[in-house]
């Protein structure tokens, strides 16, 4: 990469915030932003260890606030609603969103993202330790949202229902502006069924930001990767890579730069290296031996993957050169879905979705797992939705 290409980016993305501006006047004064008032948690910063559960509630979504202990264990601290409803895709039992990633934590500009899937829209909050404050609601451009991804002052946010789709958007301090040029749709089937095995999984950024990937499931078994220009705008047509019958679901990059997906078909984690226009070379497929593999969780060089048919945890380590090495696998709660591990890699913690509980694990020296308690959060049986500071 040249050197000169970091200050062409922010010079080109500095332009491109410039004309959102200029273009979304008017929806900023929409009513459908629903922004909240004066905020005094935003800019109070991240300090205070905390983890934050979406419901997903159809009667009206809410973020959960824990405290996190001394010994790893969360204590409650409040609950959030986020002014939209949770939904439920058809066919699903304890993944109603059947995604990854649909509540994000911003720790550098201490913001929290949630996806309210049943009113198409995305809640902003502000966070400060483990309080929260309700900025904005905004549209999230399509039917459905699941996922949400977010770096530097870019945000999108991916759309399951009528075909899937993605939404960009630029952060403009503690608010969101839809760009809508930034809409990108997955041609995906409508109608294929059932919906929570064909829609779309997760949306993530690369580590360098300059490129967004995302999962299609069953919907199309690929893995497509839209590169993005200097000034944030995805490219008309993802780089496609198809991986038949693997339904790859979740995923996130190791140390190395290497993309790690969970693949629900062949229950396995395959291990890609992303290059150059977003084409994705595999390198290894390493199986979990567990059932409905499909979230994945990093901290440092150790992975965790959900197997929310077996209610366990698959632990690897990334260090090696090609493969992935096995740590064994740990038991949950039934219907073990999203996971997120504490800023410092000491904890790691577990939505189980047929109770809608969280179990909680300290992280041993050797990446294994030591249950030290379960907390159930308030209306989120099925639920999806877990971010950890």
């Amino acid at each position: 990469m040249s050197s000169t290409r970091p200050v062409r980016r922010r010079s080109a993305r500095a332009l491109a915030i410039a004309s959102a501006v200029l273009a979304s006047t008017a929806l900023l004064t929409a009513p459908a932003l629903a922004a909240a008032g004066p905020h005094p948690l935003y800019g109070h910063g991240t300090a205070a260890p905390a983890v934050f559960v979406q419901s997903d509630d159809p009667a009206g979504n809410t973020v959960v606030a824990y405290h996190r202990n001394a010994d790893g264990t969360l204590t409650q601290a409040g609950v959030h609603p986020t002014g939209g409803l949770g939904g439920v895709l058809a066919g699903s039992a304890v993944d109603h969103l059947a995604s990854e990633g649909s509540l994000v934590l911003d720790t550098r500009h201490h913001l929290l993202y949630a996806v309210n899937a049943g009113s198409d829209t995305v809640t902003v909050f502000a966070v400060s330790g483990d309080r929260l404050q309700r900025l904005q609601v905004i549209s999230s451009g399509g039917a459905f949202p699941v996922g949400i991804a977010a770096h530097g002052d870019q945000v999108y946010v991916l759309n399951a229902l009528d075909g899937g789709s993605v939404q960009g958007y630029v952060r403009l301090g503690d608010r969101l502006v839809l760009i809508p040029s930034w809409h990108r749709a997955l041609g995906l089937d409508p109608t294929a069924t059932p919906q929570f095995t064909h829609t779309p999984g997760q949306i993530g950024f690369s580590p360098d930001g300059g490129e967004l990937i995302v999962t299609t499931k069953a919907a199309a078994n690929s893995i497509d990767v839209f590169p993005l220009t200097d000034g944030g705008a995805p490219a008309t047509r993802p780089t496609v890579t198809a991986t038949p019958g693997a339904v790859p679901f979740g995923f996130a990059f190791d140390p190395s730069g290497r993309l790690q997906v969970t693949e629900a078909g062949p229950n396995a984690v395959a291990t890609f290296t992303l290059g150059r226009h977003g084409t994705l070379t595999p390198v290894s497929q390493t199986a979990t031996g567990q059932a409905a593999t499909c979230w994945i969780t990093a901290t440092g060089t150790r992975l965790y993957a959900s197997n929310a048919g077996s209610g366990s945890l698959s632990g690897f380590d990334t260090a090696g050169h090609s493969g992935l090495t096995a740590l064994g696998n740990t038991a949950t709660a039934a219907g073990t879905v999203d996971a997120a591990a504490s800023a410092d890699g000491r904890y790691l913690y577990v939505q189980t979705g047929a109770l809608g509980t969280v179990d909680e694990f300290r992280v041993g020296p050797g990446g294994d797992l030591a249950p030290i308690g379960s907390i159930t959060v308030p209306g989120a049986v099925g639920g999806e939705g877990i971010a950890a500071g």
